[in-house]
């Protein structure tokens, strides 16, 4: 049983297609791959079921590969939750006052970690208005100290 170039062309399609229910962003390169084989076979003429095969395997697996090793490593990553080391030091204004076991919130000059202002602890009590300097990360809050 030899496969036709427009039966890996119709595989190709529907897989992608089954991308759109699941999301998952792994069928997409199997369809991509299939379809490669279409067009290879379109231009090569007849190729063993088995060298189709193995081209579809190798082409899937290479396209997966590239995606999660090139493309994706080069999309945008977010830093929030993250407690990078630049932000420790950085200083902002007090927008709400804080006290031990009560949160505050800190304004800076410019954005930390994707936001200007941010909800804050401290370990001793320091009024509104106040600059205080990033001591920690803790979640989805900074632990200050007068600065």
């Amino acid at each position: 049983m030899i496969l036709e170039w427009w039966q890996w062309e119709i595989a190709g399609i529907a897989l992608v297609l089954l991308e759109l229910a699941i999301p998952t962003f792994y069928v997409l390169w199997f369809g991509v791959g299939a379809m490669l084989v279409g067009l290879v076979l379109l231009a090569a003429g007849e190729l063993s079921l088995t060298a189709q095969i193995s081209l579809w395997i190798l082409a899937s697996l290479a396209m997966t590969v590239l995606w999660f090793r090139v493309f994706k490593r080069s999309q945008h990553k977010t830093l929030i939750g993250t407690a990078a080391g630049e932000v420790i030091g950085e200083v902002g204004l007090l927008v709400s006052a804080v006290a031990p076991f009560q949160r505050g919130k800190v304004r800076f000059q410019r954005p930390l970690l994707g936001a200007e202002e941010w909800a804050c602890v401290a370990e001793t009590a320091i009024a509104a208005g106040e600059r205080v300097r990033v001591v920690a990360v803790e979640g989805s809050f900074v632990r200050v100290a007068k600065a």
